[in-house]
C-alpha cells in the first residue's frame, strides 16, 4: 500500500483520526462508544484527490479499530463503499451496525 510509513495520528480533542500528506491531512470523523467506534465521515483534501489517500486512511483506522479491539459502525459511505471492496475487513463491522446506518 502506497503510505505505509505514515503513521495514524488519533486526534482526541477533534475526534478525528489524521492522516497528514504532503502538508496536508485527510481525515475520519469518529465517535468512540465503549469498545465501538463510529466511523462518520471521511474528508480528503482537494490536492490529495486520487492518490490513494482515501484509501489509505480508511485501511489504517480500521488496522486501529482492529488493533485496540474495536467492532466499528461504518456510518461514512466511502468507508461502506471500501468495505464492500475488501470484504477481509468485515469480522470489525459490529453486529448492530445496520440500525445505525439504517436510521440515517
Amino acid at each position: 500500500m502506497k503510505y505505509d510509513e505514515e503513521k495514524l495520528r488519533i486526534n482526541t480533542e477533534s475526534n478525528r483520526l489524521e492522516l497528514e500528506i504532503e502538508g496536508s491531512t485527510a481525515f475520519i470523523e469518529y465517535k468512540l462508544s465503549g469498545h465501538t467506534i463510529f466511523l462518520i465521515h471521511t474528508e480528503v483534501p482537494h490536492e490529495l484527490e486520487g492518490k490513494g489517500v482515501g484509501g489509505a486512511i480508511v485501511q489504517k483506522a480500521l488496522q486501529y479499530a482492529k488493533d485496540n479491539h474495536y467492532k466499528i459502525v461504518p456510518i461514512c459511505p466511502f468507508v461502506r463503499s471500501y468495505l464492500e471492496r475488501h470484504k477481509e475487513w468485515n469480522d470489525l463491522v459490529a453486529p448492530d451496525a445496520d440500525r445505525f446506518i439504517n436510521n440515517l
